[in-house]
């Protein structure tokens, strides 16, 4: 596939990401995915996996969204920069809702394979986060 198929298919994932719908997400990533996240030593596997990253970011902030800032296409894989923006409404790594807003960014790189997601190495400034929350 090329860079421009791989960079439709990502703007429909950013779709999944903001809505969570997860038939939206067996369309774009791969039942073998792996998701490396800097909140799991191990890489979170298959869209159960994914799912899990969504609503832990959910629980915590009910009404997050992640708005696309750049991205970079080249062969199978895409960077972007996000931020990712959402009141703190709920319980988020034990820290008791502040009813703060956030607005922080996130670098991302996306490996695909046949126009779905096979690979994400996720990137969020989880210590902007942690301080616009008040935990830090």
């Amino acid at each position: 596939m090329s860079a421009d198929v791989n960079r439709a298919q990502f703007e429909k994932f950013l779709t999944f990401i903001n809505t969570a719908d997860r038939s939206l997400g067996e369309e774009l990533v791969a039942a073998d995915v792996l998701f490396h996240a800097p909140t799991s030593p191990e890489p979170l596997r298959g869209l159960d996996g994914y799912m899990q990253i969504l609503q832990m970011m959910r629980g915590g902030f009910p009404d997050i969204q992640w708005t696309l800032e750049e991205t970079i296409a080249e062969g199978d894989k895409i960077a972007t920069r996000f931020t990712m923006r959402g009141k703190h409404t709920g319980t988020f790594f034990g820290v008791p809702p502040s009813g703060r807003e956030i607005a922080v960014t996130a670098v991302n790189f996306y490996r695909f394979s046949e126009g779905k997601i096979v690979e994400e190495f996720g990137q969020p400034d989880l210590m902007g986060l942690m301080k616009q929350i008040g935990a830090i």
